[in-house]
C-alpha cells in the first residue's frame, strides 16, 4: 500500500494496546514504522518493517534526541524522513473533579495533551519541508461527551479535540494534514493501567467505584485495539480527511444523536450510565 504522504509511520506508545495494533497493521500493509514508547526495552527491529525506540513523551530532551535520531534513520534506510506520525500515547487517571490533585492532574496532560504538543514541537519542523505530511492523534468519545470520574482524563482529550480543529487550519498552507480517532470502550491494557486517586473515605467513593466498575465492564466488552488500528491505517488513503472519526457504529450515533440533543438531556443520559 502506498500513500500520498508517504510510507515511513512514527507511532508514540507503541508497544501495547492501539500503538502496538497500528504499528502491526500498517507494518503488514508495507509501511516501515518506527514505534516509541516509554517501556520499550531497548532500540530493537523485527527484521522486517518495525523498528522500536526506547523514548518518554513527557520528557523534552528524550523527545528531541530520540525523533532526531529515528529520522536520520529513517532518511538513511529510505532515504525520506518521517511522513506520518500517530499519536497513540495516553493513561489515565480515575478521580474526582474536586479531590484531584494538581499533581495528579498534571502527569495526565503531560501524556495525553503535552507529549503531542512536544513530539510535534520537534517533528512539525521537519515534516514541513519535506512534503504532504500526516498527523494522526487518538483522542476519545470522552473528549466529546465528559465522563464523571474521568474529568481530566476528559479534559486532556477534549483539549486534542480543539488542537487538531487549530493544527488543521494552520498547517494546510505547508502541506501538514492533521484527524483525530475517537474510539469509545476498548478492550485493551489501558483498563488495568488506569490509576484511581480517590481516597477510601471521599465523599464520593461509593458513587465512583460504581462508575469505575461499569467503565470497566464496558472496555472489557469493548472493541478490540486492531479495530480501532482498522480505522487509522484507512486514514491516509483518504482523498478527504475527518477532522474527526469515532470508532464504531455506537459511538458515530451518540455524537450524531449529541448534535441535536438539549445538553441537560445528554447530562441525564450520561448520570444515568456512568453516576447513578
Amino acid at each position: 500500500m502506498h500513500s500520498r504522504f508517504g510510507n515511513n509511520v512514527l507511532i508514540t506508545g507503541a508497544s501495547s494496546g492501539i500503538g502496538l495494533a497500528s504499528a502491526l497493521l500498517f507494518a503488514e500493509k508495507g509501511f516501515k514504522v518506527w514505534g516509541v514508547s516509554r517501556s520499550a526495552t531497548s532500540d530493537s527491529s523485527d527484521g522486517k518493517n518495525i523498528i522500536m525506540h526506547r523514548m518518554d513523551v513527557t520528557d523534552d530532551s528524550s523527545v528531541a534526541s530520540k525523533i532526531a535520531s529515528i529520522w536520520e534513520e529513517a532518511v538513511s534506510m529510505t532515504g525520506r524522513g518521517i511522513s506520518i506520525i500517530i499519536h497513540c500515547a495516553g493513561m489515565g487517571i480515575a478521580g474526582t473533579a474536586e479531590e484531584t490533585s494538581h499533581a495528579d492532574a498534571t502527569m495526565q496532560f503531560e501524556t495525553n495533551y503535552f507529549g503531542v504538543l512536544r513530539v510535534n514541537r520537534v517533528l512539525l519542523p521537519l515534516m514541513r519541508f519535506q512534503g504532504p505530511s500526516l498527523v494522526i492523534v487518538v483522542g476519545s468519545v470522552a473528549g466529546r461527551i465528559c465522563v464523571p470520574f474521568q474529568s481530566h482524563y476528559s479534559a486532556s482529550k477534549s483539549a486534542l479535540e480543539s488542537y487538531v480543529e487549530a493544527l488543521r487550519i494552520e498547517g494546510r498552507p505547508f502541506g501538514i494534514h492533521a484527524t483525530i480517532i475517537e474510539p469509545g470502550d476498548t478492550n485493551t491494557g489501558f483498563t488495568g493501567s488506569r490509576r484511581s486517586v480517590i481516597p477510601e473515605d471521599s465523599p464520593y467513593a461509593m458513587q465512583a467505584k460504581r462508575s469505575i466498575t461499569k467503565m470497566e465492564q464496558d472496555e472489557l466488552h469493548g472493541a478490540s485495539a486492531k479495530a480501532v488500528a482498522k480505522v487509522i491505517v484507512r486514514m491516509p488513503q483518504k482523498k478527504r480527511l475527518p477532522i474527526r472519526r469515532a470508532v464504531g457504529i455506537t459511538y458515530k450515533l451518540m455524537l450524531f444523536a449529541k448534535r441535536f440533543l438539549p445538553d441537560r438531556l445528554v447530562e441525564l443520559i450520561v448520570s444515568k450510565l456512568y453516576a447513578s
